[in-house]
């Protein structure tokens, strides 16, 4: 097992995990978010099994006011036929490391309250649920 950054040369790679998780999201969408949000030093980590890649991450090291300094996971995917080999822990595992070295005071991810399994998932490692999200969708 390996764990590494993310190229973009890889993007395709990484796309067909990400589009597990984000129905609906379109390659050329992908790639074009993925380029505006390196502008906010947004990085992508994979864990590669046999050069394959088998979990991605995608986050930014943040501060605001109520995180201070912290690594913000926007994505943490596991592809179904990979779950339950520790990829994702062992991601986990490295992301607080990241977190440690960069002098974050917090890690922060938000999942989906329908992923029942997610949220027992990250209670088992040690996150607590400390807000909700909302989201308005403008018609533009």
């Amino acid at each position: 097992m390996q764990m590494r950054e993310i190229k973009l040369t890889e993007l395709e790679d990484a796309f067909k995990i990400v589009q597990e998780l984000k129905i609906g999201l379109d390659y050329n969408e992908y790639e074009d978010i993925v380029y505006e949000m390196r502008h906010q030093d947004y990085k992508m980590y994979g864990v590669y099994e046999k050069e394959k890649l088998v979990c991605y991450c995608g986050f930014s090291i943040l501060t605001n006011l109520y995180y201070k300094r912290h690594l913000y996971v926007y994505e943490l995917i596991t592809p179904q036929k990979s779950r339950g080999l520790g990829y994702a822990s062992e991601m986990l595992r490295y992301i607080n490391d990241l977190a440690n070295i960069n002098n974050c005071d917090n890690i922060v991810l938000n999942s989906s309250l329908k992923r029942d399994n997610a949220l027992r998932y990250y209670e088992n490692r040690g996150f607590e649920e400390v807000s909700k999200i909302f989201l308005k969708t403008l018609n533009i």
